[in-house]
């Protein structure tokens, strides 16, 4: 088990490829959907790219994890597979302090520059969970949610609450569709 890719090691023996298994807090994935993270698994074959001192990382990330529901806010199971492709480049040096880099449109998103000539694994690791978790997280596409009136959990309990889509802030608009109504009928 090698847990930091080092670039040097690359140059020297050629492709190599580096395994792990990390643990991380829910605050660590820093975001606010997860109720607990389980193991992360990673695996992630490097070799020198066409350029000098550009290196691609394709691999693989596993992990489990309980998700807040985004519509009822239950936690529930969350496994997910994912296959990466990274390229990582020497940071451009830039002239003048504060100096931005523009990457052209030819570039790929999927690059990452670097400083130092080794990565951390658990780092590649961290960042595919945080890409891996959907953008609104559901213990099921048919979750109906919580009552907007009283709160309660409608997958568990039916709520006694009026079940009027009307919102009194377009009592106006309403008024004038039925002024339309009156009008059609005459």
């Amino acid at each position: 088990m090698r847990e930091v890719i080092q670039f040097d090691e690359i140059d020297e023996l050629g492709p190599q490829t580096y395994s792990g298994t990390f643990n991380f807090t829910a605050a660590e994935v820093d975001r606010q959907e997860i109720a607990n993270a389980g193991p992360v698994e990673i695996e992630a074959r490097v070799e020198p790219a066409g350029n000098e001192g550009e290196y691609i990382v394709e691999g693989t990330a596993k992990f489990t994890a309980d998700f807040y529901c985004s519509r009822c806010l239950d936690p529930y199971p969350f496994a997910n597979v994912s296959n990466f492709h990274v390229r990582f480049r020497p940071r451009p040096t830039v002239s003048e302090e504060n100096e931005e880099v523009e990457i052209t449109a030819a570039e790929e998103l999927d690059v990452e520059f670097y400083v130092e000539r080794s990565i951390p694994l658990r780092d590649l690791a961290l960042e595919q969970v945080q890409l891996s978790i959907p953008m609104k997280p559901l213990c099921d596409e048919n979750c109906l949610g919580l009552c907007p009136q009283c709160g309660a959990n409608r997958n568990r309990e039916a709520c006694g609450c009026e079940a009027s889509a009307f919102d009194e802030r377009w009592g106006s608009l309403a008024e004038i569709r039925n002024q339309l109504a009156k009008k059609r009928e005459v």
